[in-house]
């Protein structure tokens, strides 16, 4: 160690922070390196959300239309094809959501629509929120039983 390698302890020297508006001396009074003038320069200022520089913003300029129907209920649709499949598949005569579930076809908090797609050849009971009338006439023709939740 020898003179031309001092330096201070780390941590010991901190950078200062910039001291705006402490007078012309300090290179950084006046405008405190705000600019001149406009909303941007003043205290308090805080840009709107959607704020374009007081052009009419976008969420002004366009139409509004249409509406969210808040009590809408989404059916998972289930075709009667599917049914046929897991029927061959599980050899049950009854059919109802904790099945669908256990088998993939739908989720445990899903609304479950049985629809008429596809034919049907054994005679089964479904238990589900909704059918379809082309659903229901296809399960009735085989002598099976509708249960709706």
């Amino acid at each position: 160690m020898d003179l031309s390698n001092l330096t201070p302890a780390p941590g010991s020297v901190k950078k200062e922070k910039k001291r705006l508006g402490r007078g012309q001396g300090s290179g950084k009074g006046g405008t405190a390196t705000r600019g001149h003038k406009g909303a941007k320069s003043r205290s308090g200022y805080s840009r709107k959300v959607g704020f374009e520089g007081g052009q009419m913003p976008m969420s002004r300029r366009l139409p509004k239309f249409g509406f969210k129907n808040i009590n809408r209920v989404e059916y998972k649709a289930i075709n009667l094809s599917d049914i046929q499949i897991l029927v061959d598949k599980i050899q049950s005569k009854t059919i109802d959501v904790d099945v669908l579930v256990e088998n993939g076809l739908a989720k445990r908090k899903d609304f479950v629509k049985i629809l008429g797609n596809g034919t049907l050849k054994s005679k089964i009971e479904i238990k589900a929120h909704a059918f379809s009338k082309s659903a229901v006439k296809a399960i009735e023709a085989l002598e099976g039983t509708v249960v709706k939740l």
